[in-house]
């Protein structure tokens, strides 16, 4: 997996047992899935012209170690399943510990929103090619749509 993120544990990310707070490992999930589509090519202000934006629909988090404050993390990602047409994707996310301890995985669904319309959307095709630069697992799977 490639690393989209790394960087050190702060003060504000710790919880009162000591160790990373479960809301800061979305947030470095976030971050590094940004991270991602910008190296692809689809960065902020791409996607703001197409008024286009990724919206998730779960996201899974599974905890293995513990972080502590100061411990220098990455976080790699991948898409692992997605659409032929890019309109729905799985990504998932592995935190390592500076130690290279995985300390967790996080698994994200989502797909893309209209922004103007407010509706669930497929990429244009030119974004759709950007996002199949995204790096893809070992296991990736290509989804067939089901159909009525």
């Amino acid at each position: 997996m490639e690393v989209f993120f790394e960087g050190q544990v702060l003060w504000s990310q710790i919880d009162a047992n000591q160790h990373m707070r479960h809301s800061a490992y979305a947030d470095l999930g976030a971050q590094a899935r940004l991270n991602m589509l910008e190296k692809a090519g689809l960065n902020p202000s791409v996607l703001l012209k197409a008024k286009t934006g990724p919206v998730l629909f779960k996201e899974e988090l599974f905890y293995l170690r513990e972080v502590s404050v100061n411990d220098n993390i990455k976080v790699a990602c991948e898409v692992f399943k997605s659409r032929a047409d890019g309109s729905r994707w799985s990504i998932r996310h592995e935190i390592y510990r500076g130690d290279g301890i995985k300390a967790a995985i996080i698994v994200a669904e989502g797909a893309w929103i209209d922004m103007e319309k407010r509706k669930l959307t497929v990429l244009h095709a030119d974004l759709n090619k950007l996002f199949a630069h995204c790096p893809k697992s070992d296991d990736y799977i290509e989804e067939i749509p089901k159909t009525n």
